[in-house]
């Protein structure tokens, strides 16, 4: 079990365990794709993308912080719509290049207003 610091980082800084931290394969931008998935249905909710930092402050504070690649900035999952993603388990896959972040989804997960952003448009398979 890798013990996590509850010191809050620097802005800037990460606090993540170096252990786990070691791990992580990002991408050139120091990315990981994090998958929500509601813990109890299996329900595949949302792709959001987590730093260090966002990755430590999923762990530490119990709701899923992503990083908006479009603003630049931290964003906690419903701090402005309300459609909070309580933290339930994170899992890293066998590559160390992907998390898997099993939530308890209150609300839309999507920006649109759906449950799901893999609903809309779903494609045909022959």
């Amino acid at each position: 079990m890798v013990r996590m610091s509850t010191t809050p980082a620097a802005p800037g800084s990460t606090a993540l365990d170096a252990a786990v931290a070691a791990r992580l394969k990002r991408t050139a931008d120091g990315l990981l794709p994090a998958i929500a998935q509601q813990y109890d249905t299996g329900e595949v909710l949302m792709l959001g993308w987590m730093d260090d930092e966002a990755l430590h402050r999923t762990l530490t504070t119990g709701r899923c912080t992503y990083w908006s690649r479009s603003r630049n900035e931290y964003w906690v999952k419903g701090d402005t719509s309300g459609h909070v993603q309580r933290v339930v388990s994170v899992a890293l896959d066998c590559d160390g290049d992907t998390l898997l972040v099993k939530v308890d989804q209150t609300g839309a997960a999507c920006h649109t207003g759906d449950r799901t952003c893999f609903d809309a448009d779903v494609l045909p398979v022959a």
